[in-house]
């Protein structure tokens, strides 16, 4: 289980580094509270992007 919880933590600041240009440092170096109110926000964000695409390609099938 640990494992787990230790894969998902690395992806996050994977994804953290790789697609909103934190430093691992940045991350690191971020009080626990503040790297989860970051987490959230990120989470919500993709959510909502995710949802305005699917609401884009709905839009431009039904406009063919």
């Amino acid at each position: 289980m640990l494992h787990e919880s230790l894969a998902n933590l690395l992806q996050c600041h994977f994804v953290m580094m790789k697609d909103h240009n934190f430093s691992l440092t940045e991350i690191e170096n971020m009080i626990p509270w503040e790297r989860q109110i970051y987490m959230g926000l990120l989470i919500n964000y993709v959510k909502e992007e995710n949802e305005r695409a699917k609401q884009q390609e709905a839009s431009a099938r039904s406009g063919m």
